[in-house]
């Protein structure tokens, strides 16, 4: 057997027990990752350079931050004020999703779920539902509107190196709607998604009390997040680091304010007991297992497969990359086949003789969306679940894809047509 096949029949069985064993998915996939390493699969000189210190950084900063946001009681302000304009349960889901994606377009997803869950928590806890889909509906909403701007998501920023895109480029590009206008096409086109998937759910919502907020640092602090990740995304040389030293910079900044205030002993622990260990291990073994996929070219097997079935139809192959990009991203970390698809397409669209624009952002759109089938196919997913277990519910697959099948689909098959009617 090679190192191929060995590569990828390991990674069907990590899926598989991560599907199965939700509780243990930190194990399982560091499991997976030591095995990797041991196989030789992932080259040990490799290992730490595949691990993204600046996303687990970020997590880590913004878990503190966030719960000292909790602590402030501000989530409940805010949730009583998202009561007062909802006239009933779906609508104040719906509208923490849009608000969840608003944030996303200029905050990386898995910081935007960190930040809206809280408020969502609050809203579940107040009219008393079930706060599994809710969460869930807020890291879907978050995936798609990372895509919308240079800042939103990883995979933006990588688009916008290769095609030496601006901020500005993601609004209007070369004299044409900019891809914004696909993704919040697919954002809009959810809305009928959550009212159907939520049609049940009638009760009528209220805020009879109000909640007394006396530390607005918090506050300052998150949006100060918000405000410092979009103002670093404008230094395309930025260190590596950028995002993840923000972030824990400002948590620092919080704690320690927060002691001298001395008005909470147990500040250090909350703080410590906030943070998801098990989330982090969970994507650091997922970030070696996607490497030692990539090192040992499975990915790029894959990509180079519907090459020869693409033939010269502009359409078949625009219809290829956003189908096998929906299906891949929903099992395979994004970042990586991104990375490794965005000289693929440019160099199909040379060979056919057209711009790489349209198979670009047919990229971008299936691989940001793919993610939104499963729950580990996305970092979002995955903190949003944590939040979720870490408040006692368990999330099982079927909770998860019975919203984001439905919401992947509409939002994919929208934001493709407009990019195919735009750029085609």
């Amino acid at each position: 057997m090679n190192t191929m096949t060995l590569a990828l029949i390991l990674f069907v069985i990590m899926y598989v027990l991560l599907l199965i064993f939700s509780e243990k998915r930190w194990i399982i996939a560091l499991a997976a990752a030591l095995l990797y390493i041991v196989l030789g699969i992932l080259p040990i000189g490799q290992v730490f350079g595949s691990i993204n210190w600046n996303v687990l950084m970020m997590l880590t900063g913004t878990m503190a931050i966030v719960e000292l946001f909790i602590q402030s009681r501000m989530p409940l302000r805010m949730a009583e004020g998202l009561l007062k304009i909802t006239p009933n349960v779906k609508w104040a889901i719906v509208a923490l999703s849009l608000f969840s994606g608003l944030i996303s377009a200029f905050v990386d997803n898995v910081a935007t779920v960190l930040m809206v869950a809280p408020v969502g928590l609050a809203v579940a806890r107040k009219i008393r539902t079930n706060p599994v889909p809710v969460i869930i509906s807020i890291a879907v909403s978050s995936n798609l509107q990372g895509a919308a701007t240079l800042v939103g998501d990883t995979t933006s920023i990588l688009l916008a190196g290769h095609l030496n895109m601006s901020f500005n480029d993601f609004l209007w590009y070369q004299g044409r709607p900019g891809i914004i206008f696909a993704v919040e096409a697919g954002a809009l086109l959810t809305v009928p998604v959550l009212l159907w998937l939520f049609r049940k759910e009638k009760a009528s919502v209220a805020a009879s009390e109000k909640t007394a907020v006396s530390d607005y640092m918090p506050t300052v602090l998150l949006l100060g997040t918000i405000v410092l990740l979009i103002v670093a995304s404008q230094f395309p040389e930025k260190p590596d680091l950028t995002n993840g030293l923000i972030c824990c910079g400002l948590a620092v900044i919080g704690i320690v304010y927060e002691l001298l205030r001395g008005k909470n002993p147990g500040l250090l622990k909350s703080v410590a007991q906030a943070i998801d260990y098990k989330t982090l291990l969970l994507l650091t073994g997922l970030f070696l297992v996607i490497a030692g996929l990539t090192h040992v070219g499975v990915i790029d097997m894959i990509a180079q497969a519907f090459v020869k079935v693409g033939g010269q139809s502009v359409f078949l192959m625009f219809a290829l990359i956003v189908g096998v990009s929906v299906l891949l991203s929903a099992f395979v970390d994004n970042i990586p086949y991104v990375a490794t698809m965005l000289p693929v397409v440019s160099g199909i669209s040379t060979l056919m003789g057209i711009p790489p624009y349209l198979f670009s952002f047919g990229l971008l759109i299936g691989a940001t969306l793919g993610g939104n089938i499963t729950p580990i196919g996305a970092s979002a997913n995955i903190a949003g679940i944590g939040i979720l277990q870490k408040e006692g519910y368990t999330v099982s697959t079927k909770d998860f894809i019975r919203i984001g099948i439905p919401f992947t689909l509409i939002a994919a098959l929208s934001g493709a047509a407009v990019i195919w009617l735009v750029w085609a």
